[in-house]
């Protein structure tokens, strides 16, 4: 059980890595290739890729088996690492930033599924909170990546990293991951209208959230057109499934109290998550004038809080079987965290930062792995996979959002800021491009110029956070209405374990 765990931490830390690893690099590498105005879809091509597959891994590993599927999706990241690694243009890197998404979607949702293969629900918790650990413990070591190559050997071996830590991936895989087989009467059968649906409908909402506001107007016909899309081609994927002999997302899923309310409260958590964790690190090196190592080094205290917090409510969950606390818990803290964020100036100490910032991840630890507990204590083991990866699903839909509105809508405040400020100093300094600005390049402009473009990206960016305190109080009461049920003691392929009481 040992080596098995190791083999799937290896994995969740290749996928957990590249959530973060770009998040210090970001700034130096849009400003070399020009492409500031696009930074929002380095990092949401990549959710948005891995969000649309994660269904679509789970359900196929529960068909296939999930070694073969786990190694495919190594493979397939792997080859987008490489694209990026040699990228020359804004275009190329947003490509391979997606087919990194389109593999990175099974990597965290097959180990997950994995572990609820082998390891009884009520035993789980520790495994979960370990899981948890892994990204706490990648989210720092991501960004300090990120800026000790950005500062070293440069950006792109921020991809390259990825080739020998695939390579070990697929190994531990290959020798470690000994799991039951999976036997079927007839040949398994592939939803790939519900697929294309999915994927298609997934889109048009994230589009619509990412040009919503800065590229169009809201009430533009593109704008207007995506949402309509969205819509229908989510009417269409119910129809689809209702009707598929084995839907990639099973409507029966819905029928149980506790996934519907995990799933409202991992979407929450996922807006407010990445939509804080994404751009923390850039608002630190242009606003602090810190480099990118020390930015990553700053970002320590909100992952050990995460940290913390995940192992701590794991163990607890699994010496006592309660875990309905930990969640409602969380997202107290959360919202308060987020309050406590949006008040940041360009004044306000370090120290007070990082307070505020650790509060913020104790709140996300306490949530994010347990709820992925509670939806695999909901379901037979049969289908574990698609329900784990269904409920992440909402969860990266949520971070896709997160990242892509609150992106859009900086990106959009930060250049009516900076134009309006410009504008009323008489215009934009000869040879400075807002496009083009990266931490290096403000911190070397005239005290004058950076005080005023250091000021725009707090104004720009600090009110957002207010935004997202609401979706703190939207997981607290979906969750007030959770019902705990005991945790199952055994492993079971074909018997549902305890389910809610109607």
């Amino acid at each position: 059980m040992g080596l098995l765990f190791a083999a799937l931490m290896v994995t969740m830390l290749l996928a957990s890595l590249n959530q973060t690893v770009l998040a210090t690099a970001l700034p130096t590498m849009v400003g070399e290739l020009h492409g500031v105005d696009q930074m929002t879809w380095v990092i949401s091509g990549y959710i948005l890729a891995s969000t649309i597959m994660m269904p679509i891994y789970g359900r196929i590993s529960d068909q296939l088996g999930r070694k073969p599927v786990l190694i495919s999706a190594i493979a397939v990241f792997m080859i987008g690492s490489i694209l990026g690694a040699v990228a020359q243009d804004m275009s190329v890197l947003i490509v391979a930033r997606v087919v990194q998404g389109l593999g990175a979607g099974g990597l965290m949702i097959l180990s997950q599924a994995a572990i609820a293969d082998v390891v009884p629900a009520r035993e789980r918790g520790r495994y979960m909170g370990a899981m948890g650990a892994v990204f706490a413990v990648s989210s720092v070591a991501g960004p300090l990546l990120g800026g000790w190559f950005t500062e070293g050997p440069g950006w792109r071996w921020a991809f390259w990293i990825n080739l020998p830590l695939g390579a070990l991936a697929i190994t531990a895989v290959s020798v470690f991951l000994h799991l039951p087989s999976r036997r079927h009467d007839t040949r398994p059968r592939l939803d790939y209208l519900g697929m294309a649906l999915l994927a298609g409908a997934t889109t048009a909402l994230v589009l619509a959230s990412t040009w919503g506001g800065s590229t169009y107007d809201w009430a533009s016909p593109q704008i207007l057109g995506l949402i309509a899309a969205f819509l229908v081609l989510g009417a269409v994927f119910v129809w689809a499934e209702s009707r598929a002999s084995s839907p990639v997302i099973p409507l029966s899923l819905f029928r149980e109290r506790n996934f519907v309310l995990t799933a409202t409260a991992s979407l929450a958590v996922g807006v407010m998550m990445f939509g804080t964790i994404g751009y923390m690190p850039t608002y630190l090196q242009m606003v602090t004038g810190v480099d990118a190592t020390e930015a990553g080094l700053l970002m320590i205290p909100m992952m050990g809080g995460l940290l913390v917090a995940s192992v701590v409510s794991g163990q607890m969950v699994s010496r006592s079987g309660r875990y309905k606390v930990f969640p409602l818990t969380g997202s107290v803290v959360m919202a308060i965290g987020l309050v406590l964020i949006s008040t940041l100036t360009v004044e306000t100490s370090l120290v007070v930062l990082c307070a505020y910032i650790c509060l913020f991840g104790l709140g996300i630890g306490m949530s994010m792995q347990i709820l992925t507990l509670i939806v695999q204590n909901t379901f037979p083991n049969a289908i574990v996979g698609t329900a784990t990866a269904a409920n992440n699903y909402f969860r990266q839909v949520g971070a896709t959002l997160g990242s892509a509105v609150v992106g859009s809508v900086f990106a959009s405040r930060l250049t009516n800021e900076l134009v309006a400020k410009f504008s009323a100093a008489g215009g934009v300094p000869e040879g400075t491009s807002i496009n083009s600005l990266t931490p290096a390049g403000v911190n070397a402009l005239p005290e004058a110029v950076r005080t005023v473009i250091v000021h725009a990206y707090n104004h720009a960016l600090m009110p957002i956070f207010a935004f997202l305190v609401p979706l703190a109080v939207v997981a607290l009461v979906a969750l007030v209405f959770l019902k705990e049920v005991p945790l199952a003691t055994s492993v079971n392929a074909h018997e549902p374990v305890a389910k809610p009481a109607d």
